[in-house]
């Protein structure tokens, strides 16, 4: 008979916060469907940029979670860079953006738009 391992809860691979939540809402109600797709690519001065989108459709390869009723998309090869971030929403006196607090971000650059982020070691 074979063995039953019980196995360690998976961290969610992305939260939103209250207000980013709301924005991301008003945000896909305008658009009238799709899905909030975050991801990550190669680029400035400290290695790596967040990328946020709209889609209508999920990629073959894309991961789907939710979180406070919205449906979020993360692109297969940022899985393991953004692992456990929560994302939110600031509004200050010159901008409003999405900021990203994530675990793996080790570093940034002076514009904060650039980032190094160190791949989760899965074991």
């Amino acid at each position: 008979m074979a063995e039953t391992r019980t196995r360690r809860p998976r961290p969610k691979l992305v939260t939103l916060t209250d207000a980013a939540a709301a924005r991301v809402k008003e945000i896909l109600d305008e658009r009238g469907e799709g899905f909030l797709r975050v991801g990550v690519k190669n680029g400035g001065c400290a290695g790596m940029e967040y990328e946020m989108d709209y889609v209508s459709e999920i990629g073959p390869l894309d991961e789907l979670i939710e979180d406070k009723d919205v449906e979020i998309v993360v692109e297969s090869k940022a899985v393991l860079f953004i692992l456990g971030s929560v994302i939110d929403y600031e509004v200050s006196v010159l901008e409003s953006s999405f900021k990203f607090n994530n675990p793996n971000q080790t570093d940034a650059c002076g514009c904060g738009i650039s980032v190094t982020i160190e791949p989760v070691i899965v074991d």
